[in-house]
């Protein structure tokens, strides 16, 4: 299940999370984060090791400015709380479950 994160919740959401979590920053206007979003979703569904958020790229300038986002979509993995890895770009499912195998 992916979870909207916002300033709101980013510290109960991602820095407190116990699994590693993948942070999808995207925008409806984005045509790569449109076709990567049905991608993220399925591993969302099917991993159960691994917090999958989201964060609407528009609506949380702050936590862009946190992460240094300058492209989207924005993928970032973090472990305890930390940044371990991150891309940019769309990646085919296959791609983003070796990337995530790779780095968690």
């Amino acid at each position: 299940m992916e979870i909207n994160v916002t300033s709101a919740n980013f510290e109960s959401v991602v820095l407190k999370s116990e699994l590693p979590v993948l942070i999808d920053f995207w925008a409806e206007w984005c045509p790569p984060c449109r076709l990567l979003s049905p991608v993220v979703e399925e591993v969302a569904e099917e991993r159960d090791d691994i917090q999958v958020c989201k964060v609407n790229a528009d609506e949380n300038q702050e936590l862009c400015m946190q992460f240094g986002v300058s492209s989207i979509p924005a993928l970032f993995l973090l472990k305890g709380g930390k940044v371990v890895d991150s891309t940019v770009g769309y990646r085919d499912k296959n791609a983003l479950l070796s990337w995530i195998d790779s780095v968690i």
